[in-house]
């Protein structure tokens, strides 16, 4: 039988559970119409926020379909297409300038390092011969021109001898014949040597400005009418028309340095009979030292520069005798009488073809450089 606690229990359990009950299906319905309120304000919203913000692209669009709207909207994309075109072009024009610019300098700077190893390496192949970079004697005279760097292509020396011997040596007896004084010959090779661009001091005996314009071209180691065109020249020297078209074939430099010497030689033999030298005596004398033949460069003008050039160190350079182009003026033979001729008897066999050629060109000298800036001698 049960006891009265357990009725009691009992009786308390079922009201809890009938109580229990209807307050969960009190809390379900609340639940329920709070989130139905809920989805009903979303929704609201949701389509309220859709509606303003259709409004507005419409109301833009409205706006952009305007014509002074599309037209400022065309003028400002063109503006800014056309400021970065005008940027592009100015970077791509700088960019340009740029390379232009670099590439001058690049080839300005390969054009002097050129320039120097070719001076260095002239200067090389000088140096291992006994010659100074700075001399002008037994040079070719197209190098001598070239480091003058002046408009007229004809050496320096010749200039300043000429322009001495027409201002104040033309009367001078046995001009280019008499071999002059050799030690004051002698500073005036040392100075042109060491200054392409030296002056004669006033007061030089004209006998050694000659000898020293007659040693230079004797010092050349190809003659002013050149080896190539000594046959043809000598072939021409009876025709004053075909004489002058074959100077034309020689360059530049020798062709205007061989007219500044026969016009000086012309002026010369104008004044014979004071200076006892007509044009076929200079011819005799200057014949030798302008037209030869390959090994056959006049030996007897040797002993006035027969001095062996000093080794740059001991061991550097071949042991065989080399001979300065220039140095003529050796110390043997000191007691020389100084007004003496210039031997000539020294067992070459004389080219009588090439002295009428010098002659010719001497007695026609303006016929024959009809083409030529003609020098003329105030």
């Amino acid at each position: 039988m049960p006891s009265a606690v357990s009725q009691q229990w009992q009786e308390k359990a079922t009201v809890f559970f009938s109580s229990s009950g209807v307050k969960l299906k009190e809390a379900s319905q609340t639940a329920g119409t709070f989130v139905g309120e809920v989805a009903k304000d979303a929704k609201g919203n949701v389509s309220d926020v859709a509606e303003r913000f259709g409004s507005m692209v419409k109301s833009r669009w409205t706006i952009l379909r305007q014509p002074a709207t599309r037209h400022a909207v065309q003028e400002s994309l063109i503006t800014a297409a056309a400021t970065t075109g005008t940027f592009l072009r100015k970077g791509i024009t700088g960019t340009k300038d740029k390379v232009v610019v670099g590439k001058t300098k690049v080839e300005e700077v390969a054009k002097k390092t050129a320039q120097k190893s070719k001076t260095i390496l002239t200067d090389l192949e000088r140096w291992q011969k006994g010659v100074a970079s700075t001399d002008v004697f037994g040079v070719p005279i197209e190098a001598t021109v070239q480091r003058q760097q002046t408009s007229k292509p004809i050496p320096l020396i010749l200039v300043k001898c000429a322009d001495y011997l027409v201002l104040s040596g033309l009367n001078s007896q046995y001009l280019f014949k008499a071999e002059g004084d050799k030690k004051v010959i002698e500073q005036l090779v040392t100075a042109y040597n060491q200054d392409f661009n030296a002056s004669i001091p006033e007061g030089v005996n004209p006998i050694d400005v000659a000898a020293l314009t007659k040693y230079y071209i004797a010092s050349l180691p190809e003659p002013l009418t050149t080896f190539e065109l000594y046959d043809e020249i000598k072939g021409a020297r009876s025709s004053i028309n075909a004489m002058r078209n074959v100077l034309k074939k020689l360059p530049s430099v020798n062709y205007m340095t061989l007219e500044f010497i026969t016009a000086l030689l012309l002026r010369v033999s104008q004044k014979s009979v004071l200076n006892k030298m007509d044009a076929r005596s200079l011819a005799m004398e200057m014949a030798p030292v302008i037209m030869w033949q390959k090994d056959r460069k006049p030996e007897s003008y040797r002993k006035y520069w027969s001095r062996a050039p000093k080794s740059p160190s001991n061991g550097s350079m071949d042991p065989t005798p080399a001979y300065s182009a220039w140095d003529m003026l050796a110390d043997d033979g000191e007691d020389m009488d100084a007004s003496s001729h210039i031997p000539l008897d020294d067992g070459t066999p004389v080219d009588f073809g090439a002295i009428e050629v010098i002659q010719c060109l001497i007695e026609q000298h303006n016929p024959i450089f009809t083409d030529a800036n003609e020098t003329v001698w105030r």
